[in-house]
């Protein structure tokens, strides 16, 4: 899966507290009926985000076991 962008959100804390509800009925995080709700309305108004290309995990384990592997045989 591709890395997701993190930032800071300041939310009023009744709208915090609505979003928490609502979440919990759908039996999701916040965060992920934040990204459900921002996800609709981009589909409203019919913007298909564009999907960044994920890592196979084959590719990415190998890659980083090999890196850790030569740290770890290397005399300085």
């Amino acid at each position: 899966m591709a890395e997701k962008k993190a930032f800071l959100l300041r939310l009023d804390p009744v709208v915090w507290d609505e979003m928490e509800r609502l979440a919990q009925s759908e039996l999701r995080s916040v965060n992920a009926q934040i990204e459900f709700l921002l996800r609709d309305a981009l589909a409203q108004r019919r913007i298909k985000p564009k999907r960044t290309s994920a890592r196979t995990p084959s590719s990415s384990s190998s890659s980083s076991s090999s890196s850790s592997s030569s740290r770890g045989n290397r005399v300085d």
